[in-house]
């Protein structure tokens, strides 16, 4: 697998990728590139739209308060998304926030956020999410973005996620042994983490999990995490035990 050169600037750009290709980037990219990192013509960028892969690209003459680039090969091809899903209750701005970018960087493949009787943060701002996406992409060389879907109740969460995968859910009165243990004896299958928010799960939601045919009630140690503490340490024990850090 082809690394990311973290040597030239990393640029997401929304339009389709080409061989020859040529466009005009967004008042905030090119002044990006012309004012904040100071590139002039013909400094190389490397850009991904997560669909057509990356590409290597140069600054071609344009006006001052523009930048425009030309596409001239293809560094890394598409990688397909991650496989991992991520559910989670959600949390404020700022938080919110370090959680999106941390799932991204974990390999996540789609977040969805699932509003549960304790969820303490009803409206989720949809393209902030997507713009933390797009960042952590940027900085970490990744390729694919992760599928954002629209908020959901718990029920409704629950009631549609494919019977195939195994949903492993934290939970802080879960009487189980080590989550490494737990998850080595997890039913085969691809993976959906579902972290709740800082009350806990509901008696009722507990129950509704647990009755599923396929789920690991995980717990992540003595002390009692925050979210989005929770979710980087669950991200990765998957990604080691039955993910792509294997």
């Amino acid at each position: 697998m082809a690394r990311p050169d973290f040597r030239i600037p990393r640029l997401y750009v929304p339009g389709d990728l080409n061989p020859g290709g040529e466009f005009s980037l967004g008042r905030e990219a090119a002044n990006y590139l012309r004012n904040v990192l100071r590139l002039e013509n013909d400094a190389e960028v490397l850009v991904f739209n997560g669909r057509d892969g990356e590409w290597r690209a140069r600054l071609v003459p344009s006006g001052r308060r523009e930048a425009r680039l030309a596409l001239a090969m293809q560094t890394r091809p598409q990688a397909a998304p991650g496989e991992l899903h991520y559910a989670f209750a959600p949390l404020k701005h700022a938080r919110l926030d370090f959680m999106m970018q941390k799932a991204v960087e974990m390999g996540v493949g789609r977040l969805t956020p699932v509003i549960t009787r304790h969820t303490q943060v009803a409206r989720v701002n949809l393209e902030r999410m997507r713009a933390n996406a797009v960042e952590a992409a940027e900085q970490c060389g990744i390729i694919s973005l992760p599928d954002i879907e629209d908020p959901t109740s718990f029920s409704q969460w629950l009631a549609r996620i494919d019977a195939a995968r195994v949903i492993v859910f934290c939970d802080e009165e879960a009487e189980a042994p080590g989550p490494i243990d737990a998850l080595v004896r997890a039913p085969a299958g691809k993976l959906t983490l579902l972290i709740g928010p800082e009350g806990g799960f509901a008696e009722d939601e507990r129950r509704a999990l647990l009755a599923r045919h396929s789920v690991v009630r995980l717990s992540l140690g003595p002390r009692i995490l925050r979210a989005d503490t929770a979710a980087v340490a669950a991200l990765a024990l998957l990604q080691a035990v039955r993910g792509d850090w294997r």
